[in-house]
């Protein structure tokens, strides 16, 4: 397995890594969004949908934040229960944040192979 990061052209940190198959199959590439330290994102789980595009989000600082998550987010990914998500918390009150992006099942657990996740 090959595991590379690299910055995307739209300076997000992702860190690619292939998946061997079977012979004669293609390899998968599995693309992995990093949560950045300098821009303040946490990485966080899905406890509770309070309606309103709200969520409340346990994130792994060990502070449990009310999450907002955008427009351009509600309309193409649905967020649910339970799902990892990256958090941005705001600069004025610490215990409510931005839902940025949603990790998708596959990234999940190359999250918790790595150590990203407990």
């Amino acid at each position: 397995m090959v595991n590379n990061p690299r910055k995307c052209t739209a300076g997000k940190v992702v860190a690619q890594e292939k998946k061997l198959n079977k012979p004669g199959e293609p390899e998968e590439v599995i693309r992995v969004r990093i949560p950045q330290k300098r821009r303040r994102e946490v990485l966080g789980i899905v406890d509770k949908m309070l309606g309103g595009r709200r969520v409340i989000v346990q994130c792994l600082d060990g502070v449990e934040r009310m999450g907002r998550i955008p427009g351009r987010l509600k309309r193409r990914q649905w967020v649910a229960v339970g799902d990892v998500v990256i958090v941005v918390p705001w600069d004025f009150q610490d215990s409510k944040g931005e839902v940025i992006y949603r990790y998708k099942r596959p990234q999940v657990e190359w999250l918790r192979k790595k150590g990203y996740l407990k």
